[in-house]
């Protein structure tokens, strides 16, 4: 099995919202994406979906471009972004999902020997624009991630991999110790997919932290094609 990623689709079936405001580069998105996934993964293969999966604000015009990935080959795990409104109730996206999606919400869900364990996270305080504000929402994300922990721990085989998945890069540009890192070295992750970070400024699409895999996959900085992970 092998596992791929990508972030920020940003799909927008029902909802007015054109990519290619953002650039060119966004002309046809949806369609760059659906060629190379179909091209690469295999119907026993692995896909994660790093969050601001959907422009839709309701559930179901959430779910309703979650559909859309439904014809795509693999298993598809997914976690909230910051832009995901519609994702309201953990129980009711689960009772629609299609076959083969799961979706993660301070939890982990097992495919195969992989492990995948998930939370939206938040704005680190190395950023320029961390205030008091994003500080309760940063303590309050790190909460949820040891709840995902938790559940790893009671899950968790002799030779699993073990995959966080979070919107919000963990790190800042300079790697960065956070409360989300410390909490991935303590649980022996081996590697971590992210997003969020768009246009064009510099950020690694992939780097190591204390033996720990990172990885970038927002759609754009991979120039809409997935990430193999594993």
């Amino acid at each position: 099995m092998k596992v791929f990623a990508i972030s920020d689709l940003h799909l927008s079936g029902m909802a007015d919202k054109p990519m290619n405001v953002f650039g060119p580069e966004w002309e046809g998105h949806f369609e760059k994406i659906r060629s190379d996934w179909r091209a690469r993964v295999g119907e026993d293969d692995l896909v994660l979906i790093g969050g601001d999966t959907s422009w839709g604000m309701k559930l179901e015009e959430g779910m309703y471009d979650v559909a859309r990935l439904g014809d795509l080959p693999g298993e598809k795990v997914l976690v909230r972004g910051n832009h995901d409104f519609w994702w309201n109730g953990i129980t009711r996206i689960r009772d629609m999902a299609p076959p083969r999606f799961h979706f993660l919400q301070n939890d982990c869900v097992r495919i195969g020997d992989v492990l995948v364990a998930g939370s939206r996270g938040w704005t680190t305080p190395q950023s320029a624009e961390f205030t008091e504000h994003d500080n309760v929402l940063y303590l309050r994300e790190a909460e949820r991630l040891r709840l995902a922990f938790k559940d790893v721990e009671r899950e968790r085989r002799e030779g699993d991999t073990l995959i966080v998945l979070i919107h919000f890069p963990p790190t800042g540009l300079k790697r960065e110790d956070t409360l989300f890192t410390e909490l991935f070295e303590e649980n022996r992750v081996d590697r971590v997919v992210f997003g969020h970070l768009h246009g064009a400024g510099y950020f690694p699409l992939r780097f190591e932290k204390s033996g720990i895999e990172y990885f970038l996959t927002s759609c754009d900085k991979t120039k809409f094609s997935l990430t193999e992970i594993v």
